[in-house]
């Protein structure tokens, strides 16, 4: 029994450590860092006064909005099919997608063969946590928050 305790107690205060030192590396999205991260995203996504819908929709004013409606957009009939049963955008929501749309619209559906046209994955937390702060900068009526990351799962995460 003496072996046991003696075995148990630094256990229990090693896993006591691990879930402080998580919520002690939790942070915020910095939408500066997000400007920096959205340069992956130009490609196909613009935002701001002069924004056009590219290979992607525009961005401005996406949270909040009902997924696959940004005007003059074809988009594709998983993203529209999410929306039309009520997916609008807020933080948690866009967090997830951004790791793995294809993955996020068929748990989202429910469907095996839901497709997304956006192909690209922000696989580390902390850059999908900095794209949102930056995203929201050009959503001005949102008033979502951003999920927390946790740096160590950041850097195991790809």
């Amino acid at each position: 029994m003496a072996k046991f305790i003696k075995f148990l107690i630094p256990a229990l205060i090693a896993g006591s450590l691990a879930v402080l030192a998580d919520s002690a590396f939790a942070l915020d999205g910095d939408a500066e860092k997000g400007e920096a991260v959205f340069k992956k995203c130009k490609s196909c996504h613009m935002v701001g006064d002069d924004a056009q819908n590219r290979v992607g929709p525009v961005l401005n004013n996406v949270f909040g909005r009902q997924a696959g409606t940004f005007a003059d957009y074809k988009y594709g009939k998983s993203i529209v099919d999410a929306g039309e049963d009520g997916l609008v955008w807020n933080d948690e929501e866009m967090f997830e997608y951004l790791a793995d749309p294809k993955k996020y619209l068929r748990a989202k559906l429910d469907d095996k063969k839901a497709k997304s046209k956006m192909s690209f994955k922000l696989k580390k937390e902390d850059e999908r946590a900095n794209v949102i702060a930056y995203l929201k900068s050009f959503s001005p009526e949102s008033e979502s928050e951003v999920p927390e990351s946790n740096t160590e799962e950041e850097s195991s995460s790809n």
